[in-house]
């Protein structure tokens, strides 16, 4: 080859930096081509797209100093465009959206949404407004069923991702598995990010009448196993970022033994899959700023929950080096930022202001009034009334819709549980908002067969909630509860009995004096069980009830007919729908 001025330079110039590679390895990282962009991320937003609390009619605060809702959200997520540039940023979140406020509630039942010139969802105004890339499915998305869902997506300007939401006549995704961002870079070739969504497999228990026989929901592991690898080989991706609606604990609140997928399954999918990057986690409401796993290949996958309801925003900071012809990850780290450090941003709150108004209108109308305050503060440990007044709201229906059957005869009990330890009736007039903080979940009422064995197995697992408490131990009301971890929600109150719950005995043989009418309860005897659809599906894992045979069911939400039923007795007196059926004792002695 001859030499000229030009290779002749150009091989002094290599030499050069060969030379001062060798020297400085620092400077070797320096002079390769480097990338850098961040994804944010979400979950758990459940409706909240203000910092309000619909039940107390006022700005939401609590002792932490917390705040929720997008339009906090938007205003950090600004932050980060204006910081890092806005085509270097992803915007993902990780399920559970459209459920949870009266603003969900109100837009998909009082004043539905619609795919053709009807109401747009507030979740999907927000979201579009501050420009998500794309939305991993949550187990709530089900709650209204598919039509609701389906519009809710149509309303999107971004896709809504489940790999593991199978139609079960095709086989498969009925939604799209994965997105792909194209990142432009300085260095000539994009960055190619993909977004797999996965959704826990608890759906096909919680919302059975919904997706059974129409959707499956196989583990994350096996579907993230496939996806990866068709992302890495074929799609020949950068990066792969999962947005999981499943917590990290690798525990599930049903039986896994049929061969359900686990439901908090995420850090098992790090642990098992390779070549993901990091993960966004949801659906356990709690706060995980950054975890680290190594995953199978050996490499470090990082992952991050920010705190529910719009609270944090989880940030992913990418670092990305070119070697081989390839982009390579060099490193990620996560971190939260709290919603409380900014503004409501100026965009949500002039297109969503009208939307809320009409909510709050909605929840501040009055349906009766009560004769005395009822409240939850105490009704983790104590049989409350207004407790009593969601057990006689099921009896009731359920009595009505069973009126001429084969099942008519037999007596009625019903299911209820602590969900609040702040709900408050207050005496004198009675809104919506303070019915809808009783209930702040959108179960369904089912009716079940069970036998008195089977009522009397019910119980001693429900009474697993309590601490082990001696007989002549000290008695914090704070600490006796929630043994386990367990939560409030999986406590059950069972009406149309009476009975103990000796906490000083071992679980599993707690419940005394279990009496139907004032009779000892046979184990043969049969009953009608009122209970909601989340607890007859198995969530929570209490025994007999799933497997019972099922003698009626409706759509209509349980909260929905405590309102039809204050509304219709137009008084709230505790003389109606009250009595203390359970009480807490310590070797027979009660405690309270």
């Amino acid at each position: 080859m001859p030499v000229n001025r030009r290779t002749l330079l150009g091989a002094s110039a290599a030499g050069a930096a060969a030379a001062v590679a060798a020297a400085s390895p620092a400077a070797a990282k320096q002079s390769a081509k480097r990338y850098s962009f961040t994804v944010m991320g979400t979950t758990d937003l459940h409706g909240n797209v203000f910092n309000w609390d619909y039940f107390k009619d006022a700005a939401y605060s609590d002792a932490a100093g917390n705040t929720r809702g997008l339009a906090r959200v938007a205003t950090l997520v600004e932050q980060v465009r204006e910081e890092v540039g806005r085509k270097n940023t992803i915007l993902i979140d990780a399920g559970d959206t459209i459920q949870g406020t009266p603003l969900a509630y109100y837009y998909a039942r009082v004043d539905p949404i619609a795919e053709d010139g009807g109401p747009v969802h507030p979740m999907a105004q927000a979201m579009n407004a501050i420009d998500y890339d794309a939305a991993a499915l949550g187990n709530h998305e089900f709650n209204y069923g598919l039509d609701t869902l389906r519009k809710f997506e149509s309303q999107l300007d971004f896709p809504l991702l489940g790999a593991n939401v199978i139609d079960t006549e095709t086989g498969r995704p009925a939604f799209p598995p994965y997105h792909i961002a194209r990142l432009r870079t300085p260095r000539g070739k994009d960055v190619k990010v993909a977004i797999l969504g996965l959704c826990t497999p608890g759906v096909s228990i919680w919302d059975k009448a919904i997706v059974d026989g129409v959707l499956d929901f196989p583990s994350l592991e096996t579907e993230a196993a496939h996806w990866v690898k068709h992302l890495r080989e074929d799609k020949r991706v950068d990066v792969v970022v999962i947005s999981a609606h499943s917590g990290t604990s690798g525990t599930s609140a049903y039986d896994t033994s049929t061969g359900l997928g686990i439901e908090n399954a995420s850090k098992i999918v790090a642990e098992t899959v390779p070549g993901i990057d990091a993960i966004l986690v949801g659906h356990a409401h709690v706060e995980i700023p950054e975890t680290r796993v190594t995953g199978p290949d050996g490499g470090e996958v990082v992952l991050s929950e920010p705190l529910c309801y719009g609270q944090r925003l989880t940030r992913f900071d990418f670092d990305l080096v070119w070697e081989r012809g390839q982009w390579q990850v060099e490193s990620v780290a996560a971190s939260v930022l709290n919603s409380n450090t900014v503004a409501e941003h100026e965009r949500i709150t002039e297109i969503l202001t009208d939307e809320h108004d009409e909510v709050v209108a909605y929840v501040n109308q009055v349906v009766g009034q009560a004769a005395i305050d009822l409240d939850t503060a105490e009704a983790r440990y104590k049989d409350e009334p207004i407790i009593d007044l969601i057990t006689k709201v099921q009896e009731d229906v359920v009595a009505a819709a069973l009126a001429g059957t084969e099942h008519a005869g037999l007596p009625v009990v019903s299911q209820a549980s602590p969900f609040s330890r702040t709900s408050l009736i207050p005496q004198g007039d009675v809104k919506i908002k303070d019915l809808s903080s009783l209930y702040i979940y959108d179960n369904t009422l089912v009716a079940k067969l069970l036998t008195g064995a089977q009522v009397r197995a019910y119980l001693e697992y429900s009474a697993q909630y309590f601490v082990q408490t001696a007989a002549g131990a000290a008695v914090d009301p704070e600490a006796i509860t929630n043994e386990g971890g367990r939560p409030d929600y999986n406590y059950d109150y069972v009406s149309g009995f009476t009975y103990e719950i000796d906490i000083a005995k071992p679980a599993g043989s707690r419940i005394a004096n279990l009496k139907h009418a004032g009779a000892d309860v046979d184990d043969a005897q049969e009953f009608v069980f009122a209970v909601n659809n989340y607890r007859a599906n198995g969530g929570g894992n209490f025994p007999h009830v799933a497997a019972a045979p099922e003698l009626w069911s409706e759509s209509i939400e349980i909260r929905t007919r405590i309102i039809e039923w204050v509304t219709a007795k137009g008084a709230l007196d505790p003389a109606e729908f009250a009595s203390v059926d359970w009480v807490l004792t310590r070797d027979g002695v009660p405690v309270f």
